[in-house]
């Protein structure tokens, strides 16, 4: 539970604040002094680590049942919850809970857990991080590649972890 809510908070924190401080330069120190901006970046930062909660948690229990031989995957279900909830109580934008609450259920019944960890995994929160960081459109239409890769390679490290931390959890 632990590895899915530090790991989820992590690449979307670093993904975000890394992507508006690249995109502002200088000015970012700026930026972050207005109340407007700040308001949405906290919009931003929910909704981001909510769809990476989501991803992370399908990834990691999918590995699990398909590497490891774990076949609870109704744990997944009650550790994102847990997470889901401990984060409500800390203050997470009622939208963003509500949306993660509604792909997670959504998906849920139909994962794939033998191969989902291999397809595109990250792909739902990194067009997450593309849609809600708080750039102009006509600049992030410019970004759209290098946003969604810059999360997809954060992910990479992850699942390198993951794999490593669990190596010698196999129920086989």
């Amino acid at each position: 539970m632990n590895f899915i809510q530090e790991q989820s908070a992590q690449v979307s924190q670093m993904t975000l604040y890394g992507y508006l401080k690249t995109r502002m330069g200088a000015k970012h120190i700026l930026m972050f002094e207005d109340k407007n901006f700040l308001n949405s970046i906290n919009i931003a930062k929910w909704h981001i680590y909510s769809a990476s909660l989501v991803d992370c948690t399908f990834f990691c229990f999918s590995f699990l049942y398909k590497e490891r031989n774990f076949s609870k995957t109704e744990e997944a279900n009650r550790i994102f919850f847990e997470i889901l909830n401990n984060e409500k109580v800390n203050g997470m934008n009622l939208d963003a809970y509500e949306k993660a609450t509604k792909e997670f259920n959504s998906r849920y019944p139909t994962v794939n857990w033998i191969s989902y960890h291999n397809n595109k995994p990250f792909e739902y929160s990194s067009n997450e991080l593309y849609t809600w960081s708080p750039i102009a459109d006509e600049l992030k239409k410019l970004d759209k590649k290098i946003v969604l890769n810059s999360m997809i390679l954060k992910w990479h490290n992850v699942e390198t972890d993951f794999k490593k931390l669990t190596s010698k959890f196999n129920l086989k």
